[in-house]
């Protein structure tokens, strides 16, 4: 492709004191580097979708731009054994825009790193008939992983981001093709 494929971060929790956006700048950090990607980022505590799934200007403007993207990252936090409710509500919010289209996952969290936030997470995106990225980033004991500049010398994590944004990259463009020659059948 010529011009870069358009990725949207999606910073799924709102919580008051949360730890996503440490986590959410490290990832940033190495999805704006990658040559493939035009990176923007949807934090969810500033978009404030409706639980009720109404219809407003900030929900059409953020129909505009799922609909305006070739690929997606969630970063998720996992409460409860499950993903943020204004995750889901954001899935909701959108139909058709997510189709065809590829999604990777980072996850934090306590012992289990957010995984089963994002074993969940594939469930609904395979219903709206997405591309859920096999190679996932989680932070386990997310807090102890990262010093007070934001970094983090997690090397699984390091590895599992390269390789995430590599399968991302080749998933978004096959689709992104794929897309333009026969418009996806949902």
């Amino acid at each position: 492709m010529d011009t870069p494929l358009r990725l949207e971060v999606i910073v799924g929790s709102v919580r008051p004191k949360r730890f996503a956006p440490v986590v959410a700048d490290w990832f940033l950090k190495r999805a704006r580097a990658a040559d493939a990607f035009d990176v923007g980022v949807i934090d969810l505590i500033d978009t404030p979708l409706p639980v009720d799934l109404t219809e407003n200007p900030t929900v059409t403007a953020f129909q505009e731009r799922i609909a305006a993207a070739d690929a997606f990252v969630a970063i998720t936090s996992e409460y409860n054994h499950g993903y943020p409710a204004s995750l889901k509500t954001a899935f909701d919010s959108a139909k058709r825009e997510w189709r065809g289209k590829p999604i990777g996952f980072v996850s934090y969290g306590g012992l289990s790193g957010g995984l089963r936030a994002v074993e969940q997470l594939r469930q609904v995106v395979a219903e709206i008939h997405m591309v859920s990225i096999r190679e996932t980033v989680s932070f386990h004991e997310a807090k102890r992983k990262f010093d007070a500049a934001g970094e983090t010398q997690d090397g699984a994590a390091i590895d599992a981001a390269e390789r995430l944004l590599r399968q991302l990259a080749w998933w978004a463009t096959a689709l992104h093709t794929g897309r333009a020659a026969d418009p996806y059948p949902g």
